[in-house]
């Protein structure tokens, strides 16, 4: 079995599943380094995950950029021990001496790093402490950031326990929204397009009402498990509340959106509950795709949603795109 101090492809999907690269701060994060930085004195301190060829802060004290190249990180190399990395002085050390924030701004003299180490045992990243001087570290101080290591992963796992709907098992309002704003900042840096389809069940309230809670819920299941089944791996699926649901499509165009969008109209038009055998369901669908003319995460879902609102209007079980295009029921 090959180590996973070596197995980089199992190391990235293990970053993966935690759905946090890109996100926006979180509190939680951001009171780890601010405690970093006050009980070991240092002027910097930050969370640090390691993608395929960046480095990228989720949180970030004294430190002006939240991304570099992997190979300018000093916090690539501590993922690839198992051992914190302690740098009592940069300019003696053989990795780090020529390093152009050693040599330049801002003139890293000291470094400690401790491996963010998933529950299945893969280096995510590090917490790291960094200093303007050269200083020896203490076992106490080694301890205390090891234990705000544990702090951090303890904090990714419960993000990634907060991302699932108990009932369907979509991704939740909030992890969904977290997926747009990591698809947004793809957008922004690498121009990669994407679309988000919004859509909810027909007459969903009827069900409730003449078949019971618990028949909407097994419809609600049913039309989860029938979209899930459906997403290639850049998509993601979510539950937004009550019978809405969305779709984000990872690099797609708007063509690709509106036959993604249409094939899930017809697959859940032809789905059948175990339980309700006699049941049809159907879903009206909004198309949004992401282009420069939209100016917010909000902006966005908004013209999902007023899209899917104009395939309610125009007779449900169909699809309208953001532009107002309705595609015929087939």
């Amino acid at each position: 079995m090959l180590d996973k101090l070596y197995d980089e492809a199992a190391r990235l999907a293990a970053l993966d599943r935690y759905s946090i690269l890109d996100t926006q701060p979180e509190a939680q994060f951001d009171k780890i380094t601010a405690l970093v930085r006050t009980v070991l004195d240092v002027p910097m301190a930050a969370v640090s995950l390691i993608a395929r060829d960046r480095q990228w802060l989720k949180s970030r004290q004294g430190l002006s950029v939240c991304e570099m190249p992997r190979d300018a990180s000093f916090c690539t190399h501590t993922i690839q021990r198992r051992e914190p990395l302690v740098v009592p002085d940069t300019t003696l050390h053989p990795l780090f001496a020529d390093h152009s924030a050693v040599t330049g701004p801002p003139f890293i003299r000291s470094y400690l790093g401790i491996q963010l180490t998933s529950a299945d045992g893969y280096n995510l990243g590090a917490l790291c402490a960094i200093d303007l001087r050269p200083r020896s570290f203490r076992d106490a101080e080694i301890r205390i950031m090891s234990n705000f290591a544990a702090l951090v992963m303890d904090e990714m796992e419960l993000r990634l326990i907060a991302q699932s709907d108990f009932l369907t098992g979509a991704l939740t309002r909030r992890a969904f929204m977290t997926e747009m704003d990591r698809a947004w900042s793809r957008f922004g840096r690498q121009g990669e397009t994407a679309a988000i389809v919004l859509f909810d069940i027909d007459h969903f309230k009827k069900i409730n009402d003449s078949r019971g809670h618990a028949a909407g819920d097994a419809v609600l299941r049913a039309i989860a498990a029938c979209c899930a089944g459906q997403l290639r791996g850049g998509d993601a699926f979510g539950r937004l509340g009550g019978e809405e649901f969305a779709i984000l499509l990872g690099n797609t165009d708007p063509r690709e959106a509106a036959l993604a969008a249409d094939r899930v109209r017809r697959s859940v038009a032809a789905l059948r509950v175990d339980s309700l055998p006699d049941l049809s369901v159907t879903v009206s669908l909004g198309i949004a795709p992401l282009t420069s003319e939209v100016a917010s995460l909000d902006e966005w879902l908004a013209r999902a949603d007023a899209a899917m609102y104009a395939a309610k209007q125009s007779g449900r079980n169909r699809c309208c795109a953001d532009d107002g295009r309705r595609l015929e029921r087939s």
